[in-house]
């Protein structure tokens, strides 16, 4: 009697682990056959993407910005692994529950694609019902393979409940019907089949995906952007300090930075584009292609770019030299006047092709800075992760309210009409770049050597530009620091300060004037609603 009693305990532990099993083949199905699916609908439509999506909607900015401070430009594989992760455990306890309830937990399943299926539709950048196609069809196939695969181990279980009552009765010692072995290896079979087929689903759907955006890559590689009509001044030759650790003066596409909330980065079709100007005060609505843009007058500038989710200090800042057209005389030609000379828009809403919508002042768009669509980033055209095949881009605004990336509408409204995606996130509705300055070198925590100690950074407060930096060495008196020269107010300016450096711990800290003579407040904020305040500082021990 105790060894049947150990043998119905362990067959039932196996029983439980083979469950596991199937609702981790049944969730890999479900994410296989989605993939391939939404390759004949659209990659965004998949139900990790439209999760994910959704999530990132949802999330608080707080949270937010702490996805951001703690994994950077990372964030987004960091959701996704954490949406994988959420449903493996899912699927898993969905095997575990089919044994004992096979019609339940296939049952589940379908949950989780009806969960995908809302969450897909739900985008602001959904086509319609469609978007639903893949994570209902997959939520079907891992349903059906559940139930499939729980029968199989039901079978078995029965088969080995008769071996006990026949042991029991007097079976000869170690006699078993080949019915559980038939059992057992049918799951086997099963199950190996399933992922076959699961892996196979998932390699086909990631390649059709793929090859969905070669147009696009093509598109882009046709691209040849004209001379502009109105080239930048060459950069003067002392903007970049001559110290080590010191950001460059202008950022490698490669490296500059990339925040937005695209699970996939959109590949849009440059041949294929079109962006249609529209709304109050538009006398003369039009629909533009990219070879419209490419025919126009080109301008080039170098302007630096801010993340309004950059802390104090922080990495989310960079300097490029972007080719495009002038939005202010585009928008003049539809009839747009500012709201200063009497336009009834004052706020312009920006829409890119993955449904984010961005609102930008109109009287900032059209006051005479460079603001642009951008076609081009220092002399090529612009990177897929960078907006192509145009973008927005206004010196003096952090990007949530000026930087449409994948931009294909533009309409003209007011802010008492329309909140944009970050507004209702509780972010502030306009929100100019403060000046701000950061020590790049030396690092925290550096140990230099006593002596002179070259400390070095930038500082930048677009559309105003830099007349000053100071640093302080722990709490003694502010010090001029040697400015590099300026290429124009919309680029950051490298700084940098011969520290005399004594043996010890130091604290060094800097801060900015800007041109209007406003210095830079030592009042510590954080980014939302309208960006971080406060000086940098950093601390060394000199040796």
């Amino acid at each position: 009697m105790r060894d049947e009693k150990k043998t119905r305990s362990r067959h039932r532990r196996t029983r439980t682990a083979l469950g596991a099993l199937s609702g981790a083949l049944a969730g890999f199905a479900s994410l296989a056959v989605a993939e391939s699916v939404s390759a004949a609908v659209r990659p965004q439509a998949s139900p990790v993407v439209a999760v994910g999506g959704a999530a990132i909607d949802r999330t608080p900015a707080a949270v937010k910005d702490w996805a951001v401070r703690h994994f950077g430009t990372g964030d987004k594989v960091v959701l996704q692994a954490g949406i994988l992760a959420i449903l493996a455990l899912f699927a898993l306890t969905l095997g575990v529950l089919a044994v004992h309830r096979r019609r339940t937990g296939a049952a589940g399943v379908l949950v989780f694609g009806g969960v995908g299926a809302v969450a897909a539709t739900g985008r602001p950048d959904s086509t319609g019902l469609g978007d639903a196609l893949p994570s209902l069809t997959g939520a079907a196939a891992g349903a059906l393979l559940l139930y499939l695969l729980a029968g199989r181990l039901g079978r078995a279980d029965r088969a080995t409940d008769d071996v006990g009552r026949t042991g029991a009765a007097g079976s000869p010692a170690g006699e078993q019907p080949s019915g559980d072995d038939w059992d057992r290896r049918g799951f086997v079979v099963a199950a190996t089949a399933a992922a076959a087929a699961s892996t196979g689903a998932g390699v086909l759907g990631r390649t059709l995906n793929g090859r969905r955006g070669r147009d696009a890559v093509a598109s882009r590689q046709r691209v040849v952007l004209p001379a502009p009509g109105s080239p930048a001044s060459a950069v003067p030759k002392g903007a970049q300090v001559r110290v080590a650790g010191v950001s460059p003066f202008v950022t490698p596409n490669r490296d500059f930075y990339r925040v937005d909330t695209a699970l996939v980065v959109p590949k849009v079709d440059a041949g294929a584009w079109r962006l249609r100007i529209h709304g109050r005060g538009v006398r003369r609505p039009v629909t533009l292609s990219f070879e419209d843009l490419l025919r126009r007058e080109l301008v080039e500038r170098d302007i630096t770019l801010t993340c309004v989710s950059n802390e104090v200090g922080g990495p989310y800042v960079g300097n490029a030299r972007w080719t495009g057209v002038r939005l202010a005389g585009l928008l003049a030609e539809c009839g747009v006047r500012a709201p200063s000379d009497g336009g009834p828009a004052d706020q312009l809403v920006a829409r890119s092709v993955d449904g984010m919508t961005i609102g930008s002042p109109v009287e900032d768009v059209m006051d005479g800075r460079d603001a642009l669509l951008a076609l081009g980033m220092n002399g090529e055209p612009l990177p897929f992760e960078h907006g192509f095949p145009v973008r927005m881009v206004v010196p003096g605004l952090y990007g949530y309210v000026s930087a449409c990336k994948w931009i294909e509408d533009i309409e003209l409204t007011t802010f008492d009409a329309y909140d944009p995606y970050w507004v209702r996130r509780d972010w502030a509705r306009q929100a100019p770049v403060k000046t701000q300055s950061r020590i790049d070198t030396p690092k925290p925590f550096a140990r230099p050597e006593a002596g002179t100690v070259m400390v070095a950074g930038v500082a930048w407060a677009q559309h105003r530009g830099i007349a000053e930096v100071e640093v302080r060495v722990d709490d003694g008196p502010w010090q001029t620091a040697t400015l590099a020269a300026e290429d124009s107010r919309d680029t950051w300016r490298q700084w940098s300060f011969a520290w005399t450096a004594t043996k010890g711990g130091h604290t060094l800290t800097v801060r900015a004037t800007d041109r209007t003579g406003a210095v830079q407040t030592d009042e510590r904020t954080r980014t939302a609603p309208d960006g971080a305040s406060g000086w940098h500082s950093t601390v060394v021990t000199v040796e």
